[in-house]
Order: structure tokens, then C-alpha cells, then sequence
């Protein structure tokens, strides 16, 4: 009986190696799962990029300045001389914040009622939530320091009134609710999985019970039969979406305040690279449960490197890298934006220019391997 049962085990343990693939996934997935999930699962936000306008322009502004910069969640990278161009860079995603400095803050300062606002952008919750909160610490603390200043130069005791106050205004979601930011997350995944998963299951269920080889025999076209067997995910993919928009405006209240028609526009440029990665994986694959866990293993990097969980700003530098070369990142900020910023094609045409790349480069290649494999 134990004779027979080490037999069975060696047999398992052969097949296993004879399968290269299988076994590299069985290695390499834990170790993917720790550093995407103890680097990148993290909301942690730091170097929050942030634009001044400072229309006082005095050592006390300045002194505030570096109030921000030392607590190290601001990264002040834009100075702007008008509401226009704090506005343009909010809606771009170029920056999260906007901190306004009035003329007369050094004059209010002394008179201890000074104040700032501070601009956020709330289509992110938990960066704007972040930042609301660093930014009021942040003037307490400053607020406190000029009390004990000022106590010390003129022997009074601290006043109970503090000198600053730090006004906050959130744009596009106030209350700061998740749902703003995730109902659009959920959009961008459905997007990919369905496009991705479905379209290489569906060409490799051809190959395993070889109809593929009865399709290749008639005259059907070989870029036929891929947009043929390609396009019903896609179709789906664009109802799902539409549900989605339904459901996410009815039930959570998430505004759609961009134009619809881009909406599914933009959406359709990016089915284009899922649809990629789907026939890709298609080509790599000889089972239905080789395409599928080969789309899984970019399953996860998509998910925890594209923003849908955790801030890409959150994460360590060498991820925020790597997460550029992930289509669906750039989605998300199209679809966030649309919906919750009302913006047009001017503010999203580095996220358009990086998609029409992704769409170009892993279609085209992936049709020519899907061709090349027929033949």
C-alpha cells in the first residue's frame, strides 16, 4: 500500500516539473502576493502634490510654506498666480491641492485673525481625506507655535484664539464618500476582467474541442474570426457598464457630470488593450485553466497597482513605476474624472496618449501571434 501510494505521489510531483509553467506560477505568485500586498496595499499617503499660490509673498508666508513642506505630506510643486491655474491642474490630476495665501496675511497674522484656504480634491477619498485632515493638524501646530512666539516676546499669556485658520473646501466630492471614488473603480475591473478572462477562455474552448481547426477551413478570414469571437466581450463588457453607471448614479448618488459619449468612447479605447491581453493569453494557453490563471497572474498587479484599492501615491517609488505600465491606471483617472470632474479630452490627453499606446502595442501584437499560430 505505501509502495503504491509514493508512486502515485512521484507520478504528481513528475507531471508538476514536466509542466514549467504551472510550476513557475505555483513559485512565483506567493512571492507577487507578499511585496504587491506589504508594498503597495497601503493607504499611507505622503508627497501629496500640492500647488501655493501666495499673494502675500512675506517671510510669514513663507514661514507657512515650510510648516507644509516639513510635515512631508505636502509636496508643494506648482506655484500658480490665478484661480484658473489651480483649477486646470486640479481637474488634469496634476496636483490634490491648492493652498491660497491672501495679500494681507502678514497683517492679519499679527492682528491674530489670518486666514488661508486650502483647495482639495476630493474625487480620491482617502487622499483627500488625508489631506483634510495633515492640513488642520498642520495649522493647529503652526497656529500654536506663533501663540507660544507670541507670548514669549511680549510676556503675555497664550490666547485661547488662534492667530490662523486653515479654511477647506473639498471640490467634486464634499462628504468625501467612497462610493464616489469606487463605483467608477468597479467600471474600469469589470471592463478587464470580462474582456480579458472571457475572450482567451472562449478562443481556447475553441482549440480544446477542436472546432478551431473547422473555423480555419473556411473562408473565413483570420482577422474575421478574431473580431468575430472578440466583439461579443466586448459588447458585454459595454452592457455591464452601462448597468453600472445606472446603478452607481440611482442607488449611491455617484454624479456623471462628463459627457456619456466620451464616457464609452474612452471606455472602448481601453476594452482595445484588455481585448490584447485576452487574445495574448489565448495564444500562450492550451486549456481553458492555463488562459485562466494566466490572466489572473495580471489579475493582481492590475488590481493593486492601478489605484482601484490603494493610492498610487501611497506607494514605494519603484511601484509607482512599475504601475505606469499598467493600462488600467490610466482608466481610472479618465473614468474618475469624467464622472465626478465633468472634464474634457484637454484634461486627460496624457491618460489618452498612454492608452492609444497600451491599445496599439498589445493588440498589434497579440493579433500577430494569434495569426501566426493559426498558420
Amino acid at each position: 500500500m505505501r509502495s503504491r501510494l509514493f508512486s502515485i505521489i512521484r507520478k504528481e510531483f513528475i507531471q508538476i516539473i514536466r509542466d514549467p509553467r504551472t510550476l513557475v506560477l505555483i513559485i512565483l505568485m506567493p512571492i507577487m502576493q507578499l511585496f504587491l500586498l506589504g508594498y503597495a496595499a497601503t493607504t499611507d499617503v505622503k508627497n501629496i502634490s500640492m500647488a501655493v499660490w501666495d499673494q502675500n509673498r512675506s517671510p510669514q508666508s513663507r514661514a507657512l510654506l515650510d510648516a507644509f513642506r516639513v510635515a512631508n505630506y505636502f509636496s508643494i510643486d506648482y506655484p500658480v498666480y490665478s484661480e484658473q491655474e489651480y483649477r486646470e491642474l486640479i481637474e488634469s490630476g496634476k496636483i490634490r491641492a491648492a493652498l491660497i495665501i491672501p495679500p494681507d496675511y502678514d497683517l492679519r497674522l499679527l492682528e491674530g485673525k489670518a486666514q488661508v484656504s486650502l483647495v482639495l480634491d476630493g474625487s480620491d477619498a482617502t487622499v483627500g481625506g488625508t489631506a483634510l485632515s495633515v492640513a488642520k493638524l498642520i495649522g493647529q501646530s503652526y497656529a500654536t507655535k506663533i501663540l507660544a512666539e507670541q507670548s514669549a516676546l511680549t510676556g503675555r499669556p497664550l490666547s485661547t484664539t488662534p492667530p490662523l485658520d486653515v479654511r477647506t473646501q473639498v471640490w467634486y466630492n464634499p462628504d468625501l464618500n467612497a462610493a464616489y471614488f469606487n463605483v467608477p473603480g468597479v467600471i474600469g475591473m469589470i471592463l478587464y476582467f470580462i474582456t480579458a478572462l472571457l475572450t482567451a477562455s472562449a478562443i481556447v474552448r475553441e482549440r480544446e474541442r477542436g472546432t478551431i481547426e473547422q473555423l480555419i477551413v473556411t473562408p473565413i478570414r483570420s482577422w474575421e474570426l478574431v473580431v468575430g469571437k472578440i466583439l461579443p466581450y466586448a459588447i458585454l463588457a459595454f452592457i455591464d457598464t452601462l448597468e453600472i453607471l445606472v446603478i452607481g448614479h440611482w442607488w449611491f448618488k455617484v454624479p456623471v457630470r462628463g459627457d456619456i459619449g466620451l464616457v464609452f468612447a474612452l471606455s472602448g479605447l481601453f476594452v482595445i488593450s484588455s481585448l490584447g491581453i485576452g487574445l495574448f493569453a489565448s495564444t500562450i494557453a492550451n486549456t481553458q485553466q492555463e488562459a485562466f490563471i494566466t490572466v489572473m497572474v495580471t489579475m493582481l498587479p492590475t488590481i493593486f497597482l492601478s489605484g482601484f484599492f490603494f493610492p498610487i501615491a501611497a506607494m514605494p517609488v519603484f511601484l509607482q513605476y512599475v504601475s505606469a505600465i499598467v493600462p488600467l491606471r490610466y482608466f481610472l483617472v479618465i473614468i474618475r474624472a469624467l464622472l465626478l470632474k465633468g472634464v474634457g479630452v484637454a484634461a486627460l490627453q496624457n491618460e489618452i496618449i498612454a492608452l492609444t499606446i497600451f491599445a496599439v502595442v498589445i493588440m498589434g501584437a497579440a493579433a500577430a501571434r494569434f495569426k501566426k499560430r493559426l498558420d
